[in-house]
């Protein structure tokens, strides 16, 4: 029997009236809601109500996100399903080391509204944006962006999704180039360029924050969007420095398949990450559980 990861979803896959179904029909996925409403009034009803305008706001979609997650995490585990593994692209990353015990489920969601606001701030101050390169691989994007002055390569999704952040006088220059290059290029709506230089503050305004926020070590091996690796060493630097840098999925994931890992189980909101893993492998098992009617087909 090979090896079973959680994997949480990130910033994007976002939509209204995510983790509705769980919230209604499981204990845990209410528990997660509430303690994150106890926190933070309103993130209920900006789940289950809020427009998908109001969603895409930084310092909406993270905790809301972050909450469907952990509550879908925590649905599939009261079903009696524990990983082996966890894994969380960006954002879901934080959910992951919660889940994975390294953080009360209390002050993980602290952190996440901080990291929301300190990120949101970062890309007011300094505009940058966001775009899918397609059909060609990491190799040929890390050139590209390298003709432009700030340019960077930024989640390395699968072997030919390479996502990439630039300045916002520079984005379509840089598709031009993806287009010529003989790739596709789709600009993202996001806020903001995410996983690169443009966020240098925001990591900095982080671990600033976690100064005095105690970390465990985790129960469960966490991969981190970093290095690639299982969480070890200093904990908070991961933490601060993900969110400046690269995102590495592809090579998560073909780690983890290396480790024994067969079967991928995305908790949260949307099939991004099973889509992706598909893509790198596959041969693996890829579900995702975001409704009651997803975790009842688990059981």
């Amino acid at each position: 029997m090979g090896k079973t990861v959680f994997v949480f979803s990130g910033q994007g896959a976002q939509y209204p009236g995510m983790g509705k179904s769980l919230y209604e029909s499981s204990e845990a996925a209410k528990a997660v809601f509430d303690m994150a409403e106890s926190i933070r009034p309103g993130t209920i009803k900006q789940c289950f109500e809020g427009t998908k305008e109001e969603l895409s706001v930084t310092i909406n979609t993270q905790p809301c996100v972050f909450a469907a997650d952990l509550a879908a995490a925590a649905a599939v585990a009261e079903a009696g399903i524990q990983p082996d593994y966890v894994a969380g692209f960006s954002l879901g990353e934080i959910a992951a080391i919660a889940f994975a015990g390294m953080l009360s489920y209390e002050d993980a969601f602290r952190l996440v509204c901080k990291r929301a606001e300190f990120m949101d701030k970062a890309a007011q101050n300094d505009k940058g944006a966001m775009a899918a390169v397609l059909k060609i691989g990491p190799e040929k994007t890390e050139e590209i962006c390298a003709g432009f002055k700030r340019a960077y390569p930024v989640n390395y999704n699968s072997p030919l999704q390479t996502v990439v952040a630039a300045a916002e006088d520079e984005i379509d220059e840089l598709c031009a180039a993806v287009k010529e290059a003989k790739g596709k290029a789709k600009k993202l709506a996001v806020s903001g360029a995410f996983h690169s230089p443009f966020m240098d503050s925001a990591a900095e305004e982080l671990a600033a924050y976690m100064k005095d926020i105690k970390i465990d070590d985790p129960k469960i091996p966490v991969y981190s969007n970093y290095t690639a690796k299982p969480y070890e060493g200093d904990y908070k630097e991961l933490i601060a420095a993900q969110v400046r840098n690269p995102v590495r999925w592809q090579t998560i994931v073909e780690e983890l398949i290396a480790q024994g890992a067969d079967n991928f189980i995305e908790v949260g909101v949307g099939k991004t990450l099973t889509g992706l893993i598909k893509k790198i492998n596959a041969d693996v098992n890829a579900v995702n559980i975001e409704t009651k009617e997803g975790l009842d087909a688990l059981k």
